[in-house]
Order: C-alpha cells, then sequence, then structure tokens
C-alpha cells in the first residue's frame, strides 16, 4: 500500500512568550525569554527559584465554570488544541468523526491537582477531596477533553514517555495519518509542572539552573557556563491532516510531515550516554523513513536543555550521524527562550519548526555567550536567521533513555 502524505494545516500554542501561537513566534523570533523569578509559591526554600510561568492565563474566562474539571496541564492543552482546529479552518461535522483522532502526550499530567487535593486532605479531612479530582488528574484526560470538546472519535489516546512524550504522540498522529488509519489528528503536547514539589525534585538533583538573579539569562544551551535547565510550562498542538483533503478544502500548509525514529539508551534512567548513540540512530531512522539524503536537512531544533551532559552529548550524535555536514546545519534550541516544557516539549517546539519553514527563518538560542569546545556547531546565537529550509529534524531526549526525532519538510509537489 501505497503511503499518503501527511500536512500541518493547523497550530496552536499557549507558552510563557504568548497564549497564542503566533505571539509565541514573534516572540522567539525575537528572542525574548520567558523566564521570571517564580510567582505562583515562594521558592525560597529552593536552589531554583526561576521558571518560565504563563502570565495572564485566565481558565474561568476561557473554560466558565468547567475551568474546575480540568487540571491546568489540560486546560493548557485544550486551548491551544481549539486554536490548532480553528487555524486549520476544518469543520469536523462535515467530516467523517470516526477518522479524526487525538494522539497527545504529556510526561506527568495531573500533578497540580494532586498536589492540591493532598494538601486539602490532609488539613480537611478525606470527605473535602473534590469529585474531580480523579478524571482531572488521568494524564489522557489531555485527549479524552479535546476528543469530546470537538466530536473526533478515531484513535485517541496520549503517550508518555518524560520530554519525549508529545513528540512520540506526535509520530504515531503522523504514522495513523500516513497509514489510512485516520484523515485527520490532533496531536502535541501539554505540562504543567512549575509547582513547590516538582521544583523541589528537580532542583535536589542538581538538574535545574541556580541563576535565580538573571532569570532571563538562566538557559543557554550548549553554552561553556550552563548550569541546568529552566522549567516551563504550556502546550503546543497541530492539526495533521492528509494532503488531498487539504488540498481539496483549501487549507493553508505550514510543512509536510515526513518521518519519525524511535530508539531508546538502555543506559541510565536519567542521563543520556555520552557519544549519543541513542539520538543518533533516532535521527537516522528519522531521515531513512523520509527517503531523503543526509544532506537535504539543513536545520535541527535540538532537545537542548541547558544541561551538561544532554548538550555536549546531542552535539556528538548530531556530528556522528552527518558528517563533515555537520557544519552546514543550524541548530538553535527552543528551550532557550520558552523554558523545559517536559512532556510537552515536543509539540511546542514542532509548532516552532512549522513556522520557521513557512516564514524561511530559523530562530536563535540566545544566551548563547561562551563557545564550549564540546558543543561545536552553528547554534544560531542571540538573532534570529534569513535560512530556507529544506528538511528539519526536531529532537526530544527523555529521562529514561528514551529518544524522538521528526522529520519535516517544505511541502513540495
Amino acid at each position: 500500500m501505497a503511503h499518503r502524505r501527511v500536512v500541518i494545516t493547523g497550530v496552536g500554542a499557549v507558552s510563557a512568550l504568548g497564549l497564542d501561537a503566533p505571539t509565541l513566534w514573534g516572540a522567539a523570533r525575537a528572542g525574548r525569554s520567558g523566564a521570571t523569578r517564580i510567582t505562583r509559591f515562594d521558592p525560597s526554600e529552593i536552589s531554583c527559584q526561576i521558571a518560565c510561568e504563563i502570565p495572564g492565563f485566565d481558565a474561568e474566562a476561557r473554560f466558565g465554570r468547567d475551568a474546575k474539571k480540568l487540571d491546568l496541564f489540560a486546560q493548557y492543552g485544550v486551548v491551544a488544541a481549539d486554536e490548532a482546529v480553528k487555524d486549520a479552518g476544518i469543520e469536523f461535522s462535515k467530516v467523517d468523526a470516526t477518522r479524526c483522532g487525538v494522539i497527545t502526550g504529556s510526561g506527568i499530567g495531573g500533578l497540580v491537582e494532586i498536589e492540591s487535593q493532598y494538601q486539602l486532605m490532609m488539613e480537611r479531612g478525606a470527605r473535602r477531596v473534590s469529585p474531580h479530582f480523579v478524571p482531572k488528574l488521568m494524564i489522557n484526560a489531555l485527549s479524552g477533553q479535546i476528543s469530546i470538546r470537538h466530536g473526533l472519535k478515531g484513535q485517541n489516546f496520549i503517550t508518555a514517555s518524560a520530554c519525549a512524550s508529545s513528540s512520540h504522540a506526535i509520530g504515531l498522529a503522523f504514522k495513523a495519518v500516513r497509514d489510512d488509519e485516520c484523515d485527520v489528528v490532533v496531536t502535541g503536547g501539554s505540562e504543567a509542572t512549575i509547582t513547590k514539589l516538582a521544583m523541589s525534585g528537580f532542583s535536589n538533583m542538581r538538574a535545574m539552573s541556580t541563576r535565580n538573579d538573571a532569570p532571563a539569562r538562566a538557559s543557554r544551551p550548549f553554552d561553556k557556563n550552563r548550569d541546568g535547565f529552566v522549567m516551563g510550562e504550556g502546550a503546543g498542538m497541530l492539526v495533521f491532516e492528509e494532503l488531498g483533503q487539504a488540498r481539496s478544502r483549501g487549507a493553508q500548509i505550514y510543512a509536510e510531515v515526513k518521518g519519525y525514529g524511535f530508539t531508546a539508551d538502555a543506559h541510565h534512567i536519567t542521563a543520556p550516554t555520552p557519544q549519543g548513540e541513542g539520538p543518533a540512530k533516532a535521527m537516522e531512522l528519522a531521515v531513512r523513513m523520509g527517503g531523503i539524503d543526509l544532506e537535504r536537512v539543513n536545520y535541527i531544533n535540538a532537545h537542548g536543555t541547558s544541561t551538561s551532559l544532554n548538550d555536549a552529548a546531542e552535539t556528538r550524535a548530531i556530528r556522528a550521524v552527518f558528517g563533515a555536514h555537520a557544519d552546514s546545519l543550524c541548530v538553535s534550541s527552543s528551550k532557550s527562550m520558552v523554558g523545559h516544557l517536559l512532556g510537552g516539549s515536543g509539540g511546542l517546539e514542532l509548532v516552532l519548526c512549522a513556522y520557521m519553514i513557512r516564514d524561511g527563518v530559523v530562530h536563535p538560542t540566545i544566551n548563547y555567550e561562551t563557545p564550549d569546545p564540546e558543543c561545536d556547531l552553528d547554534y544560531v546565537p542571540n538573532e534570529a536567521r534569513e535560512w530556507r529550509i529544506d528538511h528539519a529534524l526536531s529532537n526530544s531526549l527523555g529521562f529514561g533513555g528514551h529518544n524522538v526525532s521528526l522529520l519535516v519538510a517544505r511541502c513540495e509537489g
């Protein structure tokens, strides 16, 4: 059976750089940081006191009384999905709902609800726990709520693989449309983990930056003086559609999705393999699935967390795959600006890739000041660059040794 072509026809986002996708893209092009001192709780006990919080998100204005039925991570994801569907201009009432799916990702799910209800129970007793507690904390609430909201009756599930979660979901969404299992899939991911418990845990692992006096300068992927990641939150959602259907209804097309690679390190629960064999294989598989030569890839949206081990290992992986061509690649990290959305990262970063492909502009890696001999690629430092992207890879590497690379391209022919 011939594979069908899959395109991106809608995008949506909620991030520290804006409450919609166009605002996010404008801020990313300008190289803005979303990092500030944490305001959601008193962070003074924690070594990392900064994060990329989302300012001005009004759940009641968005959902009315139903806001109390959704954890924050699901609120972000539903809002981003609504935007992506509207952007795509698709009317689900006019298509076969059984062939329209929702495949999303999240690393942790309803952590805000878990923490708040546990505290309520300890202070006021078990009878005060909300009847909405279980359907709010469920990690699959994200895909379920989007399905209910838009009446989508096709494939519906969520993937959970730490920081690779939404990229796994995106790969499976691509496969569902490519293999004629669905005509449309809403895909991406969401996360909301700027809580005292989560921030304490990651800080005590010494995984996060302690540059508390300069939040906007803290996330510095590939810079020699990087000292850990900055937590982000939010969601990135996309509409994947079969090319023929998209063209028949005159839909805008941001980019074409052409392949993915899924691998595992089988090495350590949190640390990458030093030489990056797992990410390297994932990139190779994505390019192979896309049926192109390596030299046609000219941009990589790196996982780029701003941690010492990850950035060096990912750089080695890129060099191992591309050899001399690695010096011709543009590589940048969205996390330098929006922070690390954990399981939501892949979705938000693919939204940015879609814009970069459409507009021929690569967003920068900000805060790149001091080169690291172990990180010796072109990281598009500090300023956006006009760059016509032929094919792009978007990498996501998660705790547990999970590696995903997604291949997207300009849609031609």
